[in-house]
């Protein structure tokens, strides 16, 4: 597409009632969806098109944002913005196509991702090409074991205030997210063939990963208060380590009660065994007060604290951290040393930066109003257009929302279904190690702006009757 047909293509009706960042994603979307913007094709500069189509600049840099979070368009660095190479539109265009990537394309309702497109690309880019200028020689060697020390005590400073949990920075390790933090914990406390307690429904990597190594798998079932305890002790008495989630259990979402808390750290202090708590979205709160954790109350000095940035900056920075006991935290850094020398030193030193000037929890208070918002609108979107065949369960915290169907059908078959169709929720049928009649789907509003809930649920609704 020339220039001016280009122009053509975007001009701007200003007596719309829709925005103009509405009609400029609109118009943009759609000339990439139907060939008219190929693979590969350079879009205008974004100071350029302000100044042809008389838009402020803002306007234009938040739509090539939004797009490029969606995985449309790609920022070059010194041959300005394309269309993403490997972009696939979608069959369906009742909702955004795709995002381009060979090993896991991106899809409406998809859980794990945090809102691509509230990414705060500005200060985050500002930041890393500072560090970039300034990097100093000592910092291009070999980070150290445990982790940069800013960025340690920056996320000392951050769960103290946020989470309660009081630590030295010598007890932190930064990891390269949550499978980093659960093999560190096990190379610390277990021997091959003990016996760890997990979530049934959970986190399926977990089992997985116990498994690989050599552990003996306990399911312990969760309801309305969380992980069931003494079942745990009668089902599995010599477990060594329990691994849970406490603030918003994954995936029903539940919060553990005050009173399994207790029993649950009271076994771990009779019992010598170990707690490993993931608090992998207890940012994400939307009413009443946030769920302490777990690591708040732990006098006994039994529970391994991991966090991470995947949910709240981004999957692909590979970055976390866990706290240790104090009484781990030396034999923490000579697993270090020889696991794998630490994290690279760059992404550590823009992630401290970005929380020492305070884009973080900025970022973070925008994602809360923002995320209440989109699953509000996903919610109702759902009930308008199931009614009654559907069953909603929507908890005062996390990232996705959970739909059962009661008759039309099998949970996987259901995402399969709609899978075909352009989105990807996940059954939660597949979730549970002990098979069991709960089914549903799973579905993250995340990446459903309120203005696309009802086209996400419309396309539902097609896919699965």
């Amino acid at each position: 597409m020339d220039q001016a047909s280009y122009l053509d293509a975007l001009a701007i009706d200003r007596g719309s009632e829709q925005s103009l960042h509405g009609q400029l994603y609109d118009r943009i979307h759609v000339a990439i969806r139907e060939g008219r913007l190929p693979p590969g094709a350079r879009l205008p500069s974004t100071r350029s098109l302000s100044i042809q189509l008389g838009v402020a600049r803002g306007t234009i840099d938040a739509v090539y944002a939004r797009l490029a979070g969606e995985g449309c368009l790609i920022a070059q660095r010194h041959s300005g913005t394309i269309v993403a190479p490997g972009f696939r539109a979608a069959a369906d265009t009742s909702v955004a196509p795709p995002r381009a990537n060979a090993a896991e394309p991106w899809l409406p309702l998809q859980l794990g991702l945090p809102a691509l497109d509230l990414f705060p690309r500005k200060p985050w880019t500002r930041i890393l090409a500072r560090q970039a200028r300034q990097l100093p020689i000592d910092e291009m060697i070999a980070p150290a074991a445990m982790g940069l020390p800013a960025l340690r005590e920056a996320i000392a400073a951050y769960l103290a205030v946020s989470r309660g949990v009081t630590c030295g920075v010598d007890q932190i390790v930064v990891t390269h997210g949550f499978q980093d933090a659960l093999n560190l914990t096990v190379d610390l406390v277990l021997a091959m063939g003990d016996t760890v307690w997990i979530e049934d429904p959970g986190y399926g990597f977990v089992q997985q990963t116990l498994s690989a190594r050599g552990m003996a798998i306990a399911p312990v079932p969760v309801d309305e208060e969380g992980l069931c305890v003494d079942q745990g002790r009668a089902e599995a008495p010599a477990a060594k380590l329990a691994i849970v989630t406490p603030a918003h259990q994954f995936p029903l979402g539940i919060t553990l009660s005050p009173a399994r808390r207790h029993a649950l750290l009271t076994w771990a202090a009779e019992a010598g065994g170990w707690i490993l708590e993931d608090d992998y979205d207890c940012e994400f709160h939307y009413s009443g007060h946030k769920p302490a954790a777990l690591k708040a109350m732990d006098v006994d000095r039994r529970v391994f604290y991991a966090g991470s940035f995947s949910k709240s900056l981004l999957p692909s920075l590979r970055l976390g951290y866990l706290v240790v006991p104090p009484q781990l935290a030396e034999a923490a850094r000579t697993a270090q040393q020889l696991r794998h020398r630490g994290v690279a030193m760059f992404e550590q030193l823009a992630v401290a930066e970005f929380m020492r000037q305070g884009h973080f929890a900025r970022h973070l208070r925008r994602m809360m109003v923002r995320y209440k918002a989109r699953r509000n609108a996903l919610v109702a979107a759902l009930e308008r257009q199931f009614g009654d065949r559907i069953v909603l369960t929507h908890r005062a915290g996390g990232l996705h929302v959970l739909g059962r169907f009661p008759g039309l059908g099998d949970d996987a078959d259901l995402a399969r279904r709609a899978l075909k169709h352009g989105l990807k929720p996940s059954p939660l049928s597949g979730q549970y190690l002990k098979p069991g009649p709960d089914q549903g789907l799973l579905m993250s509003f995340t990446n459903v702006p309120e203005e696309k809930a009802d086209e996400v649920a419309a396309t539902l609704s097609r896919a699965i009757g």
